[in-house]
């Protein structure tokens, strides 16, 4: 079995990463697994490698040390997505093959105009505005910690992007090709990501990968009731290092 933990990398380590971090480990643990340390920093401006480096002392100051990955390497390197260009790459064509990709020349703001259907969580349904929509598309699964889930891409999320048009390539399509040549078999993460599971499920079918099982843990909330962010200054792995010694 492997596993995460996993992370983006736009700054430092907050609660809410800690304790995702924590459970990912824990259950790899539990079940004799191994730890994978994956950088998503497929947005290299945003993520420059010394949050990366200030993540791994954070893990590791915690006693949260990961069987390969990062500055570490191991045997299904590269870690960095940053790295993984030509991978993802290979897998844009296939899809591409498949007649499954088109290009689209909406711009930001067309894709993010009030008109646009959104979901409750806020993110955009793509109306299909370059392309007809394909059939619905009904993906369903169980989740370890939600229970049973199922979503209608159609209806709930409508084409997604694989590519931006400066060549960085989507989540999505990067933690599928990641997570199947990593071979990680479970992937524990903050419930605000099960919306992106289905189409995840969708790529590793489109691709002939095997998904792993996934697990999506409650997340901790700041007093007020909104999620923890790094851009809101909420408290981090550096605060509490200033104030705390690791047992």
């Amino acid at each position: 079995m492997e596993a995460g933990p996993v992370s983006a990398v736009v700054g430092r380590l907050h609660l809410g990463n800690l304790a995702c971090s924590l459970l990912a480990w824990l259950s790899a643990k539990h079940e004799g697994g191994r730890i994978v340390l994956r950088i998503e920093d497929l947005d290299a401006e945003r993520c420059p490698r010394k949050y990366a480096d200030l993540l791994e002392e954070d893990l590791a100051w915690l006693g949260l040390y990961w069987d390969e990955g990062g500055s570490h390497g191991g045997s299904h390197g590269p870690y960095y997505q940053s790295e993984c260009a030509d991978i993802y790459t290979a897998s844009y064509e296939k899809l591409a093959a498949q007649g499954l990709v088109y290009p689209c020349f909406c711009s930001r703001a067309q894709l993010h105009a009030a008109s646009a259907p959104h979901t409750s969580d806020g993110n955009v349904i793509y109306p299909g505005t370059c392309r007809s929509l394909t059939p619905a598309e009904v993906v369903s699964f169980t989740d370890g910690c939600m229970g049973p889930h199922s979503e209608n891409l159609l209806r709930d999320c409508g084409d997604f992007y694989l590519r931006r048009a400066d060549g960085v390539f989507a989540y999505q399509l990067a933690v599928v090709v990641d997570d199947a040549r990593m071979g990680v078999t479970e992937v524990v993460r903050g419930a605000d990501l099960l919306s992106s599971t289905a189409r995840q499920l969708y790529l590793y079918r489109l691709l002939g990968l095997k998904a792993p099982r996934f697990a999506h843990c409650p997340l901790l909330l700041a007093p007020d009731g909104r999620r923890l962010s790094k851009r809101d200054g909420d408290q981090s792995l550096e605060n509490l290092r200033a104030r705390y010694t690791a047992a």
